[in-house]
């Protein structure tokens, strides 16, 4: 694939960014993309492997050496087919999927992996300047109707899919718009809206029914669903944020990461005015938790015009390099670096949260903190002690708690339907075999985060897409979806 001495010949390029100080000025996406000779170049470094360990990295198995081999021979519309063959939103994981499949790209046992996640970005983005990407009407309906229940990427891709295999689909939204964790917990600055909205104009052209400020469990009964629809798709995602129980949490001023993220996100899509902002403006912001969401928080909190910014992580810090003898082509734990981290701010390791200090009046002042280290223990099990004499106190007006999520929200629609769940919280099901993506209830399914625990965007596309086909093959017997 590719050029067989492009590694050799052409250097790595990759996308750069607009300089920090014109970025902060708004929430708009700042990426500059190649040039048009530049990505066909990049398409040439692609190796003629003799296996290809991209695909393994990557969650919907995108034909990787596949499309660059195309767009290194300029056959752009043809590498937008092969693209969309296994991806369909590759404009979202373009932008924000972290790529797994440059860690697995050969040329990464040399930290110069081909520049994947930009030449994918590239093809979408041209597909949509060609005017190449339109509806994909079934030429047959099947009379089935589907309700599918979360917009997020799984619920679309889902949905997508279900649609072009000629049955009826409504998508439910508790939010006032589509998208799910893509519309209002990424900031615009890594995802713009609109290309969510072009999507939905896309699918609503397809015949998908889409239905916003719907919250089944709530608006709409979960056993109503069952009642009314052939078969039903839960792809919600992940909701129930992590804690932090130590003394002060109930002051003002703390704020789960999700809750301070759509805030933002809404006003800056023009849902709701400036005063339901949970502003940072002028203020000292802790981040709780060193992962993309604490990253997002650290974005928004600098374009708000902060007065400094804080992320802490209880574990320590990566190494900057990763072993490759002993993780490729596996994901690597390694010292990363975001463009949010990149704009400004302080970031510590080994640090855990001992108390939220008061200022008299109920508000957040401060907290206080010390350092830990990490010990493996007589059977070889991390362990963690505090380091006697460190602690620290940090200036706060607003904390963010950004430490991951459990699980779905049981109550309401999983508390109605009364399915099982597993040892973590998600609903139960298995992605192998005949029964793939089924619930404990009859005709019920499940996908992504809601299912497999929160995790990539990548992922749950994947999981949509493969449970479109257990329910396509449930309503009629046979199914010609891709897995």
């Amino acid at each position: 694939m590719g050029k067989p001495t492009g590694f050799m010949e052409f250097k790595r390029l990759d996308r750069h960014y607009a300089p920090v100080a014109q970025r902060l000025q708004d929430f708009h996406e700042f990426v500059i993309p190649l040039a048009e000779s530049e990505l066909s170049t990049q398409g040439a470094r692609c190796m003629d492997c003799g296996i290809p360990f991209c695909h393994q990295g990557c969650p919907v198995n995108n034909l990787i050496p596949d499309w660059n081999d195309l767009v290194y021979h300029g056959l752009w519309c043809e590498a937008l087919d092969v693209l969309h063959s296994t991806n369909n939103f590759p404009e979202v994981t373009g932008r924000i999927c972290p790529a797994p499949c440059q860690e697995s790209c050969t040329l990464n046992i040399q930290d110069m992996p081909v520049t994947i996640k930009t030449i994918e970005c590239a093809i979408v983005d041209k597909g949509w300047e060609q005017g190449w990407i339109k509806p994909e009407i079934a030429e047959h309906k099947s009379g089935k109707k589907v309700a599918v229940v979360g917009s997020g990427p799984a619920g679309m891709a889902c949905s997508q899919q279900l649609a072009r295999a000629g049955h009826d689909v409504v998508l439910f939204e508790k939010e006032p718009r589509i998208g799910g964790l893509m519309r209002f917990g990424i900031p615009d600055y890594k995802l713009d809206k609109s290309l969510l909205e072009r999507r939905e104009q896309q699918m609503r052209a397809e015949g998908v029914d889409f239905r916003a400020n719907t919250h089944i469990g709530t608006d709409i009964s979960a056993s109503q669903l069952l009642e009314e629809y052939d078969a039903v798709v839960l792809s919600g995602g992940s909701e129930q944020p992590r804690d932090l129980e130590v003394p002060g949490r109930d002051l003002d001023g703390i704020y789960f990461a999700m809750d301070f993220l759509k805030a933002n996100t809404k006003w800056v899509q023009g849902i709701h005015g400036e005063e339901q902002i949970i502003s940072a403006k002028g203020k000292h912001v802790v981040v709780i938790g060193g992962g993309d969401t604490g990253s997002d928080c650290i974005g928004t909190s600098t374009r708000h015009g902060a007065a400094s910014v804080t992320q802490i992580e209880i574990l320590p810090q990566p190494p900057e390099h990763e072993d490759k003898g002993l993780t490729w082509p596996d994901w690597p734990n390694k010292m990363r670096t975001s463009t949010s981290q990149e704009e400004g701010c302080a970031r510590m390791w080994s640090v855990a949260t001992k108390n939220f200090v008061d200022d008299g009046n109920g508000n957040l002042k401060g907290v206080e903190c010390v350092k830990v280290e990490w010990n493996k223990d007589e059977s070889g099990n991390w362990q963690m002690s505090e380091v006697e004499g460190s602690e620290f106190d940090l200036r706060a007006d607003i904390v963010t708690l950004a430490m991951g999520f459990l699980h779905p929200v049981h109550e309401g629609m999983l508390e109605q339907l009364g399915v099982e769940k597993d040892g973590r919280g998600n609903v139960q099901g298995t992605t192998e075999g005949d029964k793939a993506y089924y619930t404990s209830v009859d005709k019920l399914f499940a996908a992504g985060d809601m299912r497999r625990g929160q995790s990539l965007v990548v992922w749950a596309i994947r999981e949509g897409r493969q449970c479109a086909r257990s329910v396509d093959q449930y309503l009629m017997g046979y199914t010609d979806l891709p897995r």
